[in-house]
């Protein structure tokens, strides 16, 4: 058997738009996947299916994993022949025992990458809003750990010394449980004690927390905020600049978890937006949507489709569906023939678009019988034949609305939705344990599924209570229907509205 592979890979310091596309591309190939504490679990879920996927997390206090099981660990499962990412926190080589791990790789003749990730000093910084190095002011930049081995009887680290560095900017990982002797040792070093010192906590996420003061000062503010691991402590002129440059924790959603119940495909443009405006989001997919075509009726309507006036989708996923199957049999978009377009809201519509085809008709409010009311009123549906595309949970309303209105519909399965079970998801434990500012939902479907769920997703006694946010008037009755407290309701139903929506309650709370 051939020996595989082993990439030692650096996840970067939480936020995922941080990542590098070389750790993705590893972390969906991988036959194993070995990952930290500190790993954004978001991360995981790039993995497939059969991915053997090993938790060996490390944090203050508790070790699940001894570092020399880790590293026969790895040798173990590449000796077996297997494609292995070992998944760290920011960087692999930076305070990240990575290159122990490469040694022991060495050691043992297995092949091995190494794939740089942001550190979180770099990271803490950039969103903190202090330049780690600026002209004539710090000229350099020193990384110290302030945790070391505990078997070494002395210290290494000679932090007295560093207190006598001028132009200098310190960025202390590991240091919390230390840090009243590391900045008194570096005042009895020489470092006034007026000099600014911060301290970061969970850098580029949403739950990002910072306290800024002087050496003197600093252990004592930080006690008070009750701030903790993992954290970066920056001392340094550098740390003046943090109230005039701070971009992050200025931002609307700055400080707020977050959580959406859209599909996995879904999440990724609400997420977005969330995270823009500074949100710490969990992604909690209550729904999965898989394609699931009528064949018969597929290929019936194919067969007719020169006679057809309408086609109406509800839905994204709906369009995607349609022309991965319709392109299969036909070459050419022009034997769509003279077939009109409609569909409910502007992502639906984008999706069409894609195709450069024309939306005709799309009602203001994103729901399906807003969109059989627009179609009415186009005064072309007398004998009209329409093709509805829809999924197994799609409501009867807009058919019946369109064949009172004239038409001939036939009806098109592509797709079902069924729920997603987060028993055993990493996110969902975080939500189970730390709960949410809020949590959004975005169809009933995904608000049914929510409601099943309850037991499985019951929140601590620690947990904060989220406010429920709907997209629109349909979700909304949903929730009714299930006796689930209604925080708030978009104005119209979209996404952005959506959000609009969420930062003004969240502001009122």
């Amino acid at each position: 058997m051939s020996t595989g592979i082993v990439h030692l890979v650096g996840a970067g310091p939480g936020d995922l738009g941080l990542v590098t596309f070389r750790a993705k591309e590893l972390i969906s190939q991988a036959d194993v996947l070995v990952y930290d504490y500190l790993v954004h679990p978001e991360l995981v879920k790039w993995c497939r299916p059969e991915c053997e996927i090993v938790y060996v997390g490390k944090k203050a206090g508790f070790h699940s994993v001894p570092q020399e099981e880790i590293e026969t660990l790895l040798v173990t499962h590449a000796k077996a022949g297997k494609k292995v990412v070992r998944l760290k926190g920011g960087d692999p080589y930076i305070f990240g025992r990575g290159g122990e791990e490469a040694r022991t790789l060495a050691k043992d003749g297995i092949p091995f990458e190494v794939v740089p990730g942001v550190t979180a000093a770099i990271a803490a910084g950039a969103y903190a809003g202090i330049p780690l190095t600026y002209r004539n002011l710090s000229t350099a930049l020193v990384l110290l750990t302030g945790h070391e081995d505990p078997t070494k009887k002395e210290t290494q680290v000679d932090w007295r010394s560093y207190g006598a560095l001028k132009n200098t900017t310190l960025a202390i990982y590991m240091g919390m449980g230390n840090l009243e002797f590391i900045l008194a040792e570096l005042q009895a070093g020489g470092l006034s004690s007026k000099t600014p010192a911060a301290v970061v906590q969970w850098a580029s996420l949403g739950r990002q927390r910072s306290v800024t003061g002087t050496v003197s000062t600093l252990a004592e503010l930080v006690k008070t905020s009750a701030l903790a691991a993992p954290a970066i402590i920056f001392v340094g002129e550098v740390v003046r600049d943090h109230e005039a440059i701070d971009w992050f924790e200025h931002l609307p959603l700055f400080g707020r978890r977050v959580a959406i119940t859209r599909t996995r495909d879904q999440n990724s443009e609400l997420r977005d937006k969330l995270e823009t405006l500074g949100a710490e989001v969990l992604e909690l997919p209550l729904i999965t949507i898989s394609k699931d075509t009528d064949r018969l009726g597929f290929v019936e309507i194919l067969a007719e489709l020169g006679t057809y006036d309408w086609i109406v989708f509800t839905s994204a996923n709906g369009v995607r569906f349609f022309f991965e199957d319709f392109l299969k049999g036909f070459k050419d978009i022009r034997s769509l023939g003279m077939l009109r377009f409609a569909c409910v809201g502007k992502a639906t519509a984008r999706e069409i678009e894609k195709y450069h085809i024309k939306v005709e008709c799309m009602p203001e409010t994103a729901t399906g019988s807003s969109l059989a009311d627009a179609l009415i009123a186009t005064g072309s549906l007398d004998s009209a034949k329409v093709i509805v595309v829809t999924g197994n949970l799609n409501r009867d309303t807009l058919v019946r609305k369109l064949e009172a209105g004239g038409a001939i519909v036939d009806s098109l399965l592509l797709y079902k939705t069924e729920k997603t079970d987060l028993t055993l998801d990493p996110v969902a434990d975080d939500f189970r344990e730390k709960g949410a500012d809020a949590i959004l939902f975005a169809s009933s479907s995904a608000v049914l599924s929510f409601a099943e769920q309850s037991a499985a997703l019951a929140l601590s006694d620690k947990a904060t209570l989220p406010l429920a946010g709907s997209i629109g008037p349909q979700t909304t009755e949903t929730m009714k229907k299930v006796a689930m407290e209604i925080g708030f309701e978009a104005k119209k139903p979209s996404l952005d509205s959506l959000i609009e929506a969420l930062i003004k309650n969240l502001k009122a709370r």
